[in-house]
């Protein structure tokens, strides 16, 4: 069998469309349908489902992919290393949220990256769950973190660590609401008190409100910025209260900055998880890397 096809053929499963796939091969849509028309005919079975927006694996496709990715990535990585053992490190390419990456990630991996003949370069992407599974699958990425599990085979995901979430306030505010009135009428006595958020939709004072209070938050978004460590600035600065992960809070509370306004006795949760492609830990420098993180990460919790 035609190694090409073979290759064309993942990228289609990877990628989920003909033209992202055509994009990534540096080939014209026109030839990657025509390689796939070749190797069903092979086959003797359709390997897609086409649909008005790209294709889906059929059973036979997915098993294919599943048995042929490994090896493919397996020849990629020899051919992209040598044999001679004097080629240039490998380029690790993580993606995940920008916090989480630049605040735990990164700094546990740059210590990889100079290791005596074993390190590797790093490239790191920040994204949502769902730009960071897709560029994972389309093959941008060897690694990536993210807070959804991914679902199907195409992907494998080992759970990573928890995320504990923190309802934050500057001290004036928590001398406005009062102790105990937050705990005597829950969330109608936080109705009057800014939100700051990442997103108009609110979702992690949405997410807190729903596991701790069982109500949805009154007040609307007063500042929207996409990254947490803006919110944290905000709401030192006094802008209003903001449900933060306890790690990139803990400096803040212990100065005095800001201040826990509620301490649930379950407290919310997020998951991270540690994603690659299915096989792809054959490759030694992403496998030393996700051990690396995993190891790590035993000290976050």
């Amino acid at each position: 069998m035609d190694l090409a096809l073979l290759r064309t053929f993942v990228t289609v499963h990877r990628a989920g469309s003909f033209t992202r796939a055509a994009a990534l091969l540096g080939l014209s849509q026109p030839a990657v349908t025509a390689q796939i028309r070749t190797l069903e005919r092979q086959f003797g079975r359709p390997l897609f489902l086409r649909q008005a927006r790209g294709v889906i694996p059929t059973t036979i496709g997915d098993e294919l992919a599943h048995k042929a990715a490994p090896h493919l990535d397996a020849l990629v990585e020899i051919a992209e290393t040598g044999l001679d053992g004097e080629s240039s490190p490998r380029t690790l390419h993580l993606a995940g949220p920008a916090e989480f990456t630049a605040e735990r990630a990164l700094p546990a991996l740059t210590e990889l990256t100079g290791e005596d003949g074993q390190g590797f370069a790093l490239r790191a992407t920040f994204g949502n769950a769902e730009e960071t599974l897709e560029g994972l699958a389309a093959g941008h990425h060897d690694l990536a973190i993210s807070t959804a599990r991914p679902r199907g085979a195409l992907l494998t995901a080992t759970a990573l660590c928890d995320e504990e979430h923190v309802l934050v306030a500057a001290p004036r505010w928590a001398g406005r609401i009062g102790t105990g009135s937050l705990h005597r009428d829950g969330a109608p006595a936080l109705e009057h008190v800014p939100v700051v958020e990442v997103h108009e939709s609110l979702p992690f004072v949405s997410r807190y409100w729903a596991s701790v209070f069982d109500s949805r938050p009154a007040a609307p978004g007063i500042v929207v910025v996409p990254d947490l460590r803006a919110v944290l600035a905000c709401v030192v600065a006094g802008a209003g209260l903001a449900v933060l992960p306890r790690y990139l809070c803990a400096a803040a509370l212990k100065r005095g900055d800001v201040v826990s306004l509620f301490e649930p006795s379950v407290p919310p949760l997020r998951t991270y998880f540690l994603v690659v492609r299915t096989g792809t830990l054959a490759m030694p420098h992403i496998a030393r890397a996700h051990e690396w993180l995993q190891r790590a990460a035993a000290d976050w919790c």
